[in-house]
Order: C-alpha cells, then sequence, then structure tokens
C-alpha cells in the first residue's frame, strides 16, 4: 500500500483530495497546521511550512505527497524551498505539486512567478515530481465581485479557462494513486471553455439568481479601487496581474488533460458553481 501525505488538508484542495482518497480506501497522512481543523480521513501531522523539523518527521516513510502550495506571501518561496528540502531529506519518493499555468519567472500573473521558482525548486531536488499547473479557480469569480456584484479589474475581453477545484482535487487523487506513471509530467488543468469576465458575470448571475456585472478599469483605476484594503504592493499588483494576465491571453488557452486524466468531461464554470454550493 502506498503511503500518501496531504499538505493543506483544511483548505479546499488539500480537503477535496483527502476525501477522494479516503473513498477510494487509501488513507492519507494529512499535514495541517491545525490539528484541530483537520478532516477525520486519516493520522494528522501538525507542522507549517517554515518548520523543517516538524515537517521531515511528518514527511517520513511517505511515497507520495501532494504539496499544495502556499498561502500568499512575500516569502512563499521561501517556504516552499523547506517543504522541498524536507521531502528530499524524509526520502519521499514523489511530489505532486499544485502549480499554476505558465508558471515561469516571466508570468504576467505575478504569483505565477513563484510558482515557476518552485518547480524549479522541485526539479533540481532529484525528486520524482508531477506539476498540476492549475488555472484560476471557477469557483473564486463569485468571490472577484464587491457588495454591488461589480467585477473590477483590467481584464478587457481576454479569456480564462477557469478550472474547477474538484477537478483539481480529483486529478491530484488519480496522480497520487499511481505517481509512477506521471512521473516528469506537467499537466495544465483547466475547464473546457475560456470565457471572458463580462461572459463570466452573465453565468453568475444566471446560476446564482442575483445580478453580477463587469467593469473593465485602467490600470490606475484598478490601482485607486484597491488603495482602501492598505495592502503591501506585492499583494496589489499580485490582484491586479490576476486581471491583466486574462487581458493579455496568458490563461485562455483549453487543455485536454483534465477529461484525459478522469475519463470525464472538466466541469463548467455553472457546473462548478452549482457543485460547490454557490
Amino acid at each position: 500500500m502506498t503511503s500518501i501525505a496531504v499538505t493543506g488538508a483544511t483548505g479546499t484542495i488539500g480537503g477535496l483530495t483527502a476525501r477522494l482518497l479516503a473513498d477510494a480506501g487509501v488513507e492519507p497522512r494529512l499535514l495541517v497546521r491545525d490539528p484541530s481543523r483537520a478532516p477525520d480521513l486519516g493520522p494528522t501531522w501538525r507542522c507549517s511550512y517554515d518548520e523543517p523539523d516538524a515537517l521531515r518527521e511528518a514527511l517520513a516513510g511517505v511515497d507520495a505527497l501532494l504539496f499544495v502550495s502556499g498561502h500568499e506571501s512575500d516569502d512563499r518561496v521561501a517556504q516552499h524551498r523547506t517543504v522541498v528540502q524536507a521531502a528530499v531529506d524524509a526520502g519521499v519518493g514523489h511530489v505532486v505539486y499544485t502549480s499554476f499555468v505558465g508558471a515561469s519567472a516571466d508570468s504576467t500573473f505575478t504569483l505565477g512567478r513563484d510558482h515557476g521558482a518552485t518547480e524549479d525548486l522541485v526539479r533540481d531536488s532529484g525528486l520524482a515530481f508531477t506539476f498540476l499547473r492549475d488555472s484560476f479557480y471557477a469557483e473564486i469569480f463569485a468571490h472577484f465581485a464587491g457588495d454591488d456584484g461589480v467585477i473590477r479589474g483590467p481584464a478587457g475581453d481576454g479569456r480564462v479557462a477557469a478550472v474547477s477545484q474538484r477537478d483539481v482535487a480529483a486529478v491530484a487523487a488519480t496522480v497520487l494513486q499511481d505517481p509512477a506513471s506521471h512521473a516528469g509530467a506537467a499537466y495544465d488543468l483547466t475547464g473546457p471553455e475560456a470565457f471572458t469576465l463580462a461572459e463570466a458575470a452573465a453565468t453568475l448571475t444566471a446560476t446564482l439568481g442575483r445580478p453580477f456585472t463587469f467593469h473593465d478599469e485602467t490600470l490606475d483605476e484598478a490601482r485607486a479601487s484597491r488603495a482602501r484594503y492598505g495592502a503591501p504592493d506585492w499583494q496589489v499588483d499580485a490582484w491586479i496581474s490576476t486581471y491583466t494576465a486574462i487581458r493579455d491571453g496568458e490563461l485562455a488557452a483549453v487543455s485536454d488533460d483534465v477529461p484525459t486524466l478522469l475519463g470525464r468531461p472538466a466541469l463548467s464554470l455553472a457546473d462548478a458553481l452549482r457543485a460547490s454550493g454557490h
């Protein structure tokens, strides 16, 4: 029996993946920061991405690890480096990392650069790996809107092939149960279609039963409308680049990796919203 560990099991991707593994008869080892919030699906280990000793202990004897990328922060790559080194030290057999479509040092979406750097860390570590390069999650678009239902950002008529978190988790669970078949692979995980944010607003309206619209901001407007949050510059840049990456077409490609790996169509935006209980 393969020993499988899942990080971020109190979050959406980690939690869904752990549930799918448990449903398949595999008891996952859950690595979490707060064990009191962990689902009752397997043994739980308390550790954070900046705790190398705790990580090494939690990863001892693990054959396959789902490494869910850390929370957005200005030191995320350093935290990821700690996880990768702990996996090497603990002798982990295979790492499945949740990356981002087009992850690279020059991604328009600034946090995509963190993912590119982390992919480099994993490759250079000598660990067997699989990268799940997720597009933006379909379920988050409702949260892009303000209280007035308006999604504001400089996305223009650009398109995004957003992927459901449920599809990402299903792919992760599939890969973790047979990691050798996916060694060295990088899968682009997208939905079945690419839509504009105006089209997303229309789908949100029809699916959720309340009005949504899209307002295409200029870059100056985008920065001004986010100034009230008092966020650091790197965070504001990340928020705005979410939209400019869509505008520039970097997230428009539709991949067939989800249906190929799962044997069923990828969930649409409306499907994803309904499945998540929005």
